[in-house]
């Protein structure tokens, strides 16, 4: 059972940023894409931005450009660094990761983008 925690979240005016990260309890290498998914008030969870093993990434258009995932195998962490923030980033921040044969979220940070 792979535990992911996450932590950075906070409150931030429009147009500062913010570093998320997620620790997780095995090798990160054991887990082949690592995401981060958002969840604001009234909506569905959607994705942000994911990176698999070798490095690839992938954006939602309303972040793209902004926001940049990371991972390091030897630290066991995913970051996503969000730049620019805007308030309609403003949702509980979730990290996963999918081994291909189980798929594991952490509990959610909350990230609030306010003046």
């Amino acid at each position: 059972q792979v535990q992911l925690v996450e932590s950075g979240g906070g409150l931030v005016q429009p147009g500062g940023s913010l570093r998320l990260s997620c620790r997780t309890s095995e090798s990160i290498f054991s887990i082949y894409i690592m995401g981060w998914y958002r969840q604001a008030p009234g909506k569905q969870r959607e994705l942000v931005a994911r990176i698999t093993r070798a490095g690839s990434t992938t954006y939602a258009d309303s972040v793209e450009g902004r926001f940049t995932i990371s991972r390091d195998n030897a630290k066991n962490t995913a970051d996503l660094q969000m730049n620019s923030l805007k308030p309609e980033d403003t949702a509980v921040y979730y990290c996963n990761g999918d081994t291909l044969g189980n798929d594991y979220w952490g509990q959610g940070t909350k990230v609030t983008v306010s003046s």
